[in-house]
């Protein structure tokens, strides 16, 4: 059983365009530089990284088009999103500072908060952990009458999760406001996409839980948008949820500590690198004369300033103490975590 094509591609890998174009020049002019901002912090974060000075970090490289572009289709006043763990250009779109992206991933985590009004639940590291609270609060939106929508994303590994299944479900009988975008690279960590499921794609599944399923070219920018865009109407008009596969690849690793020689060739990245998201729409500006290339050097070098600037600003902060890893886990600690408590800023 195939999910149904609705959205098709409409950006090859050449950077032509088929049919209509779905976004202003000022959209895709926006997209370019958030997919640009996206790939010099992937390289900064693992140089970092590399040196001790960032934890485990997780590239977006090749998963620009599905991540920006489902992003965009959302309005950051009204609706919410709750990232998995490598949706770091979606947040920064939908209102998190960037100094707070790196506060999170540099360990200054008394600084890392999401500021008020910003709605935007915290990545979540834990497999499909997000999604149940993805249900949750789209439930609690109907309840209160907010015509607004949740967009949450999890990758193909955690659709085999039973969270994936329970929030699904849950969004499903509640008639729930839920984008779920389901980012399938591929790989979930190193295990392939035809060890997981003998479906034919994702999407399918979508009609055994009550909502549209959808599978669209997750390397194009266009049909994500498409895709997205005509989904959170239908959350808004009262339809319920809607889940949306982009299919697309890891051109890097799964993250810091993985090693993806180990489980896939040399040939297969180089045959998915031909359809590099960021590459594609920068021909697509350059060809529209969006932009120029000096217009891209621009873009280029204004990202690399503003990535320095956080990281002093973010390194100069002060790392927290020993009772951080207390707080935020109970409103009175019990006796053994006092105790616990005072021992360490005893000897801190």
């Amino acid at each position: 059983m195939k999910a149904k094509a609705r959205f098709e591609s409409k950006l090859d890998s050449e950077g032509f365009v088929r049919g209509a174009v779905p976004m202003t020049d000022e959209q895709i002019r926006h997209a370019l530089e958030m997919m640009l901002r996206s790939r010099a912090i992937d390289e900064l974060a693992v140089k970092l990284q590399r040196l001790g000075r960032v934890g485990v970090y997780a590239p977006v490289h090749g998963q620009e088009a599905a991540v920006i572009g489902s992003a965009m289709a959302l309005d950051p006043n009204r609706d919410w999103l709750v990232p998995a763990a490598r949706e770091q250009p979606a947040m920064l779109h939908h209102g998190l500072p960037i100094e707070s992206l790196f506060a999170l991933y540099m360990g200054r985590l008394d600084f890392a908060d999401i500021p008020e009004g910003v709605k935007l639940l915290p990545r979540q590291q834990a497999i499909a952990a997000q999604i149940p609270h993805a249900a949750g609060l789209a439930w609690a939106l109907k309840l209160r009458g907010e015509r607004a929508a949740v967009m949450v994303y999890c990758g193909d590994g955690a659709s085999s999760e039973g969270d994936f299944h329970e929030g699904l479900n849950l969004a499903g009988v509640m008639g729930a406001p839920l984008i779920v975008v389901l980012v399938n690279n591929r790989y979930a960590i190193s295990t392939p996409f035809h060890k997981q499921t003998a479906a034919a794609s994702l999407a399918v599944r979508g009609e055994g839980y009550g909502m549209p399923g959808v599978a669209v070219n997750g390397n194009d920018l266009f049909a994500v948008f498409s895709a997205c865009k005509f989904a959170v109407k239908h959350a808004l008009d009262g339809k319920g949820p809607y889940l949306i596969e982009c299919q697309t690849y890891r051109l890097g690793f799964h993250n810091t500590s993985d090693n993806p020689a180990e489980y896939r060739d040399d040939a297969e990245v180089e045959a998915a690198r031909v359809d590099d998201p960021v590459t594609k729409l920068a021909e697509y500006c350059l060809k529209t004369c969006l932009v120029s290339e000096s217009d891209l050097s621009a873009m280029i070098s204004e990202v690399q300033v503003e990535l320095r600037a956080a990281v002093r600003t973010v390194e100069a902060l002060p790392r927290p103490g020993p009772d951080f890893i207390f707080k935020n886990v109970y409103a009175n600690l019990p006796l053994s975590l006092e105790r616990q408590l005072a021992k360490a800023l005893e000897e801190s």
